[in-house]
């Protein structure tokens, strides 16, 4: 078995990438472990579909008030400074540009940065959402993933083959292996854990990826 990140690993390496004073919506599940790892001396005001706009971390289990919760109904707490506002004021934000960065989860990304992250399946995610809009809304949009399924199988293709959530919308790609960039319809590889080849990395990647400088060391902190 090849060597790969945690979940929460994949969270704080894309957490890094935040800027300061970023507005930010996270994608439900698994993204939302990204606001657990801001960066000392960095706060970005977290932007939920539902009507919050600069809530805080989950507070104690037993302390919830469960008027307070964002897209994916659970609990959290409010910064300083934070509002409330309808779901169309919401929407209008997104449609508006003025989120910063989007983080979400995918089934599927290809090569030209078309996202897949819904699925009609018994088992997928009933429907698109509000990822529709934030991934064409948001001034960035990064995914984060593990590199293949659980059968082995690549999520970074040429072309995706499940129902589009995005055209041409991702920009990069926070994997349990590697972080990719989308440029020029290619993926472009940034960082691979150093315990893994390029050779086998490619292997487990659907589409070539290609290289404009030195490949650094996937590092992250032990979460």
């Amino acid at each position: 078995m090849t060597e790969k990140l945690s979940n929460a690993q994949i969270a704080w390496r894309a957490a890094q990438d935040i800027a300061d004073g970023a507005y930010v919506n996270l994608g439900i599940g698994f993204p939302e472990m990204v606001a657990t790892f801001q960066p000392p001396g960095r706060q970005a005001i977290f932007h939920t579909e539902n009507g919050v706009l600069g809530f805080g971390e989950a507070p104690p289990q037993g302390e919830e008030d469960w008027d307070l919760i964002n897209a994916g109904k659970k609990a959290i707490t409010l910064k300083p400074g934070a509002s409330f506002f309808d779901h169309a004021d919401s929407f209008a934000m997104v449609r508006g540009g003025h989120l910063d960065v989007a983080i979400l989860g995918a089934y599927q990304v290809a090569e030209n940065g078309d996202l897949a992250n819904w699925s009609t399946g018994p088992k997928g995610v009933p429907a698109v959402g509000g990822a529709m809009d934030l991934v064409h809304g948001a001034k960035r949009v990064a995914v984060i993933t593990e590199h293949v399924t659980k059968d082995g199988t690549p999520k970074l293709l040429e072309r995706c083959s499940l129902p589009l959530t995005g055209v041409g919308c991702v920009t990069r790609i926070y994997t349990s292996l590697a972080v990719v960039d989308v440029e020029g319809g290619h993926f472009v590889l940034r960082e691979k854990l150093p315990s893994i080849s390029l050779e086998a990395l490619q292997a487990m990647t659907g589409a070539k990826l290609h290289f404009d400088g030195p490949v650094t060391d996937l590092i992250v902190a032990e979460v």
